[in-house]
């Protein structure tokens, strides 16, 4: 059974390495063309993450669907929900545990019961987010990841320079009913690596 579980994670990574474009099987991710960093810290960050994925999802099968992670020049992003802080602490000893890792960002939530109100209005904030940055010719939208958690946005990304970081968290906050805006967006100076 141990052999199959691995042999059906090792198949996802793979496909989500080669994925379609800029969409692979986990979801959108940073657009290769649009992209900041050079090739190399781009395929470091890929096998960073798809290593800890595989590394959670042999630990338990339901964080394949429960966490969220995305790496960035060495630095992990964890979003999701667990069921208790003792599993909290366990994804972060593993984040850290991963070769490369350079800081954690844990924002992983301890589930609650679900709400479908609060659930679809997070997905609204989101949406309306993602169309406000796709539409503004200044933001590079393809390079943000954005999650909504009872109307607080959590947005992981690269922006070329600060003028774009600051557009990216004011149309957050332009948002009809956000309550907060956490902000992890790195600036291309700020990369160990970019490209020329």
């Amino acid at each position: 059974m141990k052999k199959v579980t691995l042999l059906i994670v090792l198949s996802l990574i793979i496909l989500n390495c080669a994925g379609e474009g800029p969409k692979g099987f986990f979801g959108r991710g940073v657009n290769i063309a649009m992209d900041p960093r050079t090739l190399g810290t781009q395929i470091d960050d890929t096998i960073m993450q798809q290593n800890l994925l595989a590394r959670l999802v042999l630990t338990n099968k339901k964080h394949f669907l429960k966490i969220g992670v995305k790496v960035l020049d060495g630095r992990i992003f964890l979003t999701g929900k667990v069921d208790d802080p003792k599993e909290k602490l366990q994804v972060t000893k593993i984040a850290w545990e991963t070769k490369g890792a350079r800081s954690i960002k844990n924002d992983i939530k301890i589930k609650e019961e679900f709400n479908f109100k609060v659930s679809a209005k997070d997905t609204l904030i989101t949406s309306q987010l993602r169309v406000a940055m796709i539409f503004d010719k200044e933001i590079k939208s393809s390079n943000y990841k954005i999650d909504t958690y009872k109307k607080k946005i959590y947005i992981y990304g690269i922006a070329y320079n600060e003028k774009e970081r600051r557009k990216v968290i004011n149309e957050a906050k332009g948002v009809l009913d956000v309550d907060g805006v956490i902000a992890s967006i790195l600036l291309v100076e700020d990369l160990s690596r970019q490209s020329n």
